[in-house]
């Protein structure tokens, strides 16, 4: 089982970047995938999951209304749409796959871990 994420990089205040996660593992087919992010002396920090079986959730207030997260499951992938987005949305973000399918936002509860990739917003 593997996770790649990807699609990170430098974006002004107010852009946009989508980030991908693809997974590989007949594992993973029906499982959950969530995404995360941690910024320099923080805890790491749930944003959003989307599973097979329930509609997408979204944890972090902060970004709720500015990122949209997606599957294809043709891809073997998710998406995580950034709008608007400010110069506090620097972290590096993970997506992680739970234990379960279903989604969870502890990190703790995820059996799987992708890379990290680097979110820098500003100008």
């Amino acid at each position: 089982v593997q996770l790649q994420a990807s699609g990170g990089g430098l974006a002004q205040p107010g852009g946009s970047l989508r980030l991908s996660c693809e997974f590989s593992g007949s594992a993973l087919d029906y499982h959950a995938i969530a995404w995360f992010r941690q910024a320099p002396g923080k805890e790491r920090e749930a944003l959003s999951c989307v599973s097979v079986t329930e509609s997408p959730k979204y944890y972090a207030t902060s970004t709720q209304g500015r990122f949209t997260i997606s599957r294809d499951r043709t891809k073997n992938a998710v998406y995580l749409q950034m709008n608007s987005l400010k110069p506090e949305d620097t972290a590096v973000y993970y997506c992680a796959a739970p234990r379960v399918r279903r989604c969870r936002s502890d990190p703790d509860a995820m059996g799987y871990w992708g890379n990290g990739t680097q979110v820098t917003v500003s100008s």
